[in-house]
């Protein structure tokens, strides 16, 4: 960490050790990694904050710097302590834009555990933001050349390799449009996205081996796709909210909000009626939504899912082929 003193750096150490142990008693109380408790054991190995050497608080005013290197002990240990959080840090703003941050410990967690990752996968990363969970992955897998991780700003692509050289690990970092995947890379069996795109590019399905699985955010939730070939995929949403940066890159505008105008106020508050909305959007309008939401029970999100099959991709209710389902764009 540069400029500590010898006994700071032991010290440094020894906080960031309890601090990552207790973080790891929190996602393992949350039940994050049930599904494949081999996570327990890499969280506890990989130190978060060398990835986060600084970060960003949202106070009244704007945002207070948090620096790993501040001059004063107090702002060091409360740098480390925010590191340690169970909760999304901001590392990369722009003219008050967020551009990039390191996603909460617990989804990362429980996202790791669903992309079911065996010993010998290829993986892609889309959206390396600080290089944390390229560390991750490239130590529960036990070989940095199985895993690549893609953004599009080079700036954010030069400060994780840094991040992960200080760390100790060495998985290919490519600076693109995670849109288009990394086909030198190819073939893939796990993609991984940690930022939100509108559908899945048929990009990603090209560069996968028959029976990946793909896991991308996507209208506020978490879709899981197994891939049958480079023009096929399918799969079911998780019941866990997921709110990540916008994929940037290509052509992707910005989408005007929506009004909510004369839908009840319990619907307004509902996530999973905003998520509804989300993922329907352009194909029903809030009352048409709100009107198919009550009339299904108010579906959680495990009941719907996407298909992705030849020139078409289309989210769906129940089934992909039954009465309830919207085009993607």
């Amino acid at each position: 960490m540069g400029s500590y003193a010898l006994d700071d750096d032991r010290e440094l150490a020894e906080l960031a050790g309890a601090a990552r142990a207790a973080l790891v008693r929190e996602i393992d109380a949350s039940g994050a990694w049930n599904a494949d408790p081999v996570w327990r054991e890499v969280f506890a190995a990989v130190p978060r904050h060398l990835f986060v050497p600084y970060y960003y608080v949202g106070t009244a005013g704007g945002y207070e710097r948090r620096w790993g290197e501040s001059p004063d002990v107090e702002a060091r240990e409360r740098w480390l302590s925010g590191a340690y959080a169970d909760a999304p840090l901001a590392t990369r703003l722009r003219d008050g834009e967020l551009l990039s941050s390191s996603s909460q410990p617990s989804l990362m967690a429980q996202m790791l555990a669903e992309l079911r990752v065996r010993d010998g996968d290829r993986v892609l990363e889309i959206g390396a933001g600080t290089g944390y969970n390229a560390a991750l992955l490239a130590h529960r897998l036990g070989d940095d050349d199985l895993v690549t991780t893609v953004d599009l700003e080079p700036e954010i692509t030069e400060s994780a390799r840094q991040h992960l050289a200080v760390a100790g690990y060495h998985p290919a970092v490519v600076t693109g449009d995670g849109a288009r995947g990394v086909p030198e890379r190819a073939p893939f069996d796990r993609i991984i996205a940690t930022c939100a795109l509108p559908s899945v590019p048929r990009a990603w399905l090209a560069q996968c081996r028959p029976g990946a699985r793909v896991l991308t955010p996507l209208a506020t939730g978490l879709v899981a796709l197994t891939v049958r070939d480079a023009g096929h995929a399918e799969g079911h949403f998780l019941a866990t909210p997921a709110f990540f940066v916008p994929l940037r890159g290509g052509h992707r505008p910005e989408r005007e909000p929506m009004s909510l105008e004369g839908l009840p106020p319990r619907a307004r508050r509902q996530e999973l009626f905003r998520f509804l909305l989300a993922l329907t959007r352009g194909s029903l309008t809030p009352r048409q939504a709100y009107a198919l939401w009550e009339r299904e029970g108010r579906p959680p999100r495990e009941r719907y899912g996407v298909t992705v099959g030849g020139d078409r991709e289309w989210a769906w209710l129940d089934d992909p082929e039954g009465l309830h389902t919207w085009p993607l764009p």
